[in-house]
């Protein structure tokens, strides 16, 4: 079956080959018709000076003809294609609010990102999880504040000339400061 498909498509190739020589031979003999039409052919040997002059003004005329009528042209396309858009702006405000299609998350790398964005400029490879700070179980553990006692006991250690002392030499301590 692969070997037929695979001839078959073959065929319809060249099928369209020809088709399209034959369409390139079809617009090249139009346009040789039309141009022997509408172009006849200068005949200047013979002419005298003052002849010449009144052919290139005759020319002249014509080409300044054919551009205004180009131009004339070209203005009405331009004023429809305004027209047009102008139109299309109608149809879509008239259609109301278009709903917009829900957006689905993608997942795209830091890298990949940064390629998209900055293209060949960026080589630097940028791992984001690297620079976070990396927490212990152990470490919260020792975060936490010691449980209070009894704020009594505490106050009876620090009074008297022992418990300035206490204060004195905690403050003096560099674990204290």
């Amino acid at each position: 079956t692969s070997a037929i498909s695979l001839c078959s498509q073959s065929l319809m190739l060249a099928k369209a080959k020809e088709e399209w020589d034959q369409e390139i031979v079809d617009k090249q003999a139009e346009k040789e018709r039309y141009l022997s039409e509408r172009i006849t052919p200068l005949h200047t040997s013979g002419l005298s000076l003052s002849q010449l002059q009144d052919l290139c003004r005759e020319l002249h005329e014509k080409v300044e003809i054919v551009d205004e009528e180009r131009y004339d042209i070209e203005a009405k396309c331009n004023h429809n294609t305004r027209e047009i858009k102008d139109l299309k702006i109608k149809v879509l405000d008239l259609r109301g609010k278009f709903k917009r299609p829900p957006l689905r998350r993608v997942r795209v790398s830091a890298d990949a990102m940064l390629r998209a964005l900055l293209g060949s400029k960026h080589k630097v490879s940028m791992d984001l999880r690297a620079n976070l700070k990396s927490v212990k179980k152990e470490d919260t553990e020792k975060e936490r504040p010691v449980e209070v006692g009894d704020w009594r006991k505490n106050v009876e250690a620090m009074s008297g000339m022992e418990g300035r002392k206490k204060m004195f030499d905690a403050a003096k301590s560099p674990t204290g400061q």
